[in-house]
This record gives structure tokens, sequence and C-alpha cells, in this order.
């Protein structure tokens, strides 16, 4: 029998031998550089037979122990046949880039090491590269030096970050006693084209859904300016209480930016927190060409940015940034005993929603860090100019053009006579040879197409346009 000091130290399943490490390390490398080489090469959308998958599920139920070498295969080989491949260059759908190669080191960096981010005292070194990306990002969305801010799971937790602040500055009570601290309902004005999280959020934080309010469009998909006023005015007369105006820099259906400096305007003239979604769009501050196009944002009291999506590291991956670091401080600070520090300037735990959490920062830091401002500014560029020849190529085939918009996501319809834009997304993604998506737009039905993967060549534009020529 070994003493518990030897039984530590053998190697198991779960924490096996150096070498076997290495071994199934090399071996995981090679198996997925050649898997993502055959997704590149076959079809977009799922192969694999959902009812078989799930009946070969049922045989795992981990009685006896199975070999690392022959789960690694498995599990590559259900994943290359059993999935939408955003990684693939000719998917066109949502905001779901292929990950850079820097973000996908990270990844493996961060899980060998999986430090703690609640605090700096225990992850000194990967606090400190997270605070300085989100100073280097605010920076350059011209948010002013002494901005704060921290990564997050997704745009929603940052979207929703913004919407806590936002009722602690409007009513410091609220950290304490909630909405019934405000004097009437509180409420948020959003686009209607907004991602309709907005809405999920209204009720996790307990203001109730109808809080968050949907302003009409200016049928071009941006939010009416005029119909943002109007209805802060009537929501005044009626006993609520406005404390959050939320403009989107790039919608989901249709990539259209809202009049960011207007939509500043009104809020600072009723004295609302202002907000600036621009978890799609935020990538065009890397274009020194391009980042006019956010005119704006660097009025906003606070901004969400993803990085996993146009900066394309590895999922989830957003970013919250505000003007107001006193504001996060009181917002999110808590003092327990057994955390071994609690500084509302640095420890993570105590300005975000997250209590443990992972290292998201590194996976931007890394990518920025070897392609630099410029080879990011490269990379929305380029995805704007495929999207722009995608226009192109289709416009003289007779399909109809319904959004204009500045961040590389179009909206076409079909030629009259040519079939309905579902029947013809159906039948582009039942071929497997490009994936697109049905959206919303001013209230009809279009194709939505989006170039997401920093590897889509014109080649592949020319594919997509010929499969919708022959789903058409």
């Amino acid at each position: 029998m070994k003493n518990p000091g030897e039984q530590a130290a053998c190697a198991s399943a779960l924490f096996p031998a150096r070498e076997d490490r290495e071994r199934w390390d090399d071996f995981l490398t090679r198996a997925l550089h050649a898997a993502d080489g055959r997704v590149a090469k076959g079809p977009v959308t799922p192969t694999l037979d959902l009812g078989s998958f799930r009946s070969e599920l049922k045989r795992f139920d981990f009685q006896a122990p199975r070999p690392l070498d022959d789960l690694l295969s498995w599990t590559i080989e259900r994943m290359e046949h059993g999935l939408v491949h955003v990684n693939h260059p000719r998917y066109f759908g949502l905001f779901n880039p292929a990950p850079t190669f820097p973000a996908q080191c990270a990844d493996r960096i961060a899980a060998t090491f999986n430090p703690q981010l609640a605090t700096s005292t225990t992850s000194p070194v990967a606090v400190e590269i997270e605070a300085h990306v989100i100073r280097a990002i605010a920076r350059r969305a011209g948010l002013p030096a002494e901005s704060a801010g921290h990564f997050t799971s997704g745009g929603s937790e940052a979207n929703c970050t913004a919407v806590i602040c936002a009722l602690t500055q409007a009513n410091p009570a609220f950290a304490m006693e909630g909405a019934r601290s405000f004097r009437g309902a509180p409420v948020f004005y959003v686009s209607k084209e907004s991602h309709l999280a907005w809405v999920k959020i209204a009720h996790q934080v307990g203001i109730g859904r109808s809080a968050a309010r949907l302003i009409a469009t200016d049928g071009s998909g941006r939010m009416d300016a005029k119909a943002l006023a109007k209805a802060v005015d009537a929501d005044r007369l009626e006993g609520c209480v406005p404390f959050m105006i939320a403009a989107t820099a790039g919608t989901s259906n249709a990539g259209m930016i809202d009049p960011l400096a207007e939509c500043a305007e009104i809020a600072r003239k009723y004295g609302l927190w202002y907000h600036v979604d621009a978890a799609w769009g935020g990538a065009l501050i890397a274009s020194d060409r391009l980042r006019g196009v956010l005119a704006g944002i660097e009025l906003a009291d606070s901004t969400t940015i993803d990085a996993h999506k146009w900066f394309a590291t590895t999922m989830g991956c957003g970013m919250i940034i505000t003007k107001h670091a006193a504001v996060l401080s009181n917002a999110f600070q808590v003092s327990v005993s057994f955390m071994p520090s609690n500084f509302a300037g640095l420890d993570p735990y105590v300005t975000t929603m997250q209590w443990s959490r992972r290292f998201l920062g590194l996976r931007l830091f890394l990518s920025l860090a070897s392609a630099g401002w410029a080879g990011y500014g490269e990379h929305v560029e380029r995805s704007l100019e495929l999207i722009a020849l995608l226009k192109e190529q289709l416009s003289p085939r007779g399909w109809r053009i319904a959004n204009d918009s500045l961040v590389g996501v179009l909206c076409v319809e079909p030629p009259p006579g040519h079939g309905d834009p579902r029947s013809v997304v159906g039948r582009v993604l039942a071929s497997g040879r490009a994936w697109v998506a049905v959206a919303k737009f001013e209230g009809r039905d279009v194709i939505r197409a989006c170039v997401t993967s920093g590897e889509t060549t014109p080649d592949d534009i020319a594919e997509l346009v010929n499969a919708l020529q022959a789903a058409a």
C-alpha cells in the first residue's frame, strides 16, 4: 500500500505522465490541423445523422474508462461532421468569425496555466495584460485615458453591465433597494433593429422586459432620432424614469449604425447614460481609413466591443469599457474575508458581474501584438472589399440590394420571380456550398451575408454567387 504522497505522484488518466501528455499534445496539433484542412474543402453544413449520434452517445455510460487516443480521434471526427463550420471560408453567416491563430494559441496557454482572474493578487500578470488591452481599445475608440472596463463572456454580459452601471448612476439607492428605489418605472431605449438580448437583460436586472423601449427606425435600419426624443418625452410625462439610451453600431440583421452623435446629444439633453453597442462594428477602430464611421462612439459613457466578433478571437470574448471607473466599482463592490485582496481598481471580482473568471484577454493581446493595428485594419478593410465584390456580382444579375451597411453586412432579395429568401437560403444550405441566413430588414425577409473569415477569397465569393444563382 503506497502512502498518500506516493499515490499523488502516480500518473493517472486525469493526470498522465509527462511523456504521454507530450505525445497527445503532438497528436492533437496534427489531427486538428488536418481536420481544419478537410473542413475548408468540404461542405459548410453538418453531414452527421443526429439520431445515430444520439444512439452512439448513449454508449458512453462512463462506467469503464476508454483510451484517450481513441477519444480524441472520435471527438475530432464528430466535430468535423457535426457542426456548421464557422471557420469555413464560405461561411457567410452570423458574427462568428474563424478565430485568429494567435487567439487559438492563447486558449491553449490559458488552459495550461488556468489562472483565476478574480484577484490581481493571485494572477497579477493576467490581470495586468487584460487591463492593458482594455486601455488600448479605449484609447483607439477615442475614450479618455482614465476609462476602465474588463473582458466578458460576450456582448450580452457587457451590455448587461452597462445597464447595471446606468441604473446605479441614475439612482445610487438602486444598489441596495433595486428597481423600487426609483420614483417611477425605470426605462431605457434601443432600436427595434438592435440585438434583442436587451429584452432579456431588462428581465435579468429586475426592471421587467417592458422597460426596454424599442424605438422605430428611419426606414434604413437606423434608429430614428426624432422618434427617440419623442419616446423619452412621452415616458417622462407618464411618470416613468428614463435612465439610458443604447445606440447600435452594427445591427445584427443588416449591419446598420445608429446616428451615434445625435443619440449622444439626446442623452446629454435628458441627463441619461449613453451606451454604444459596437459588439460587431467596434472593430472599425482598427482601420485608420474607416474608424471615422464610428464618429460619436467617443461620446459614450460606455461601449461594448466583442473581441470574438470582427476582432476574430475564439468564443466567447467580449469587452465593456466605460469612462466612469468609479461607477463600475460602486455597482459591483463586495467584501468577503476569504479573498486575498479587495482592490477596486484592480481586482476583477469587485468590478465585474463574474467572480471566477477565465483569462480571456490573452486572445486579443496576442492577436493585436502579432498583427498590430495595421494588421487588424487590413483584416477589417478586406472584409468590406469582399462584400463590395459580392454586391458588384449580384446587382447585375437582378438581385435587389436591401441595405447600405458600412460594416460589411449585405442584405439581398432574389430577382423577381426567382423564389423567396427563405426557400433560396434553404436550398443553399442543403447544397453545403455556403452558409447564409434569412433575416428581417425593415419588416421583410432578406438573405443576409457577412464576410467573417480572414481566409475568404474572391473565389469563395464567386462560389457563393453561383450557389445563390442555382438556388434561385
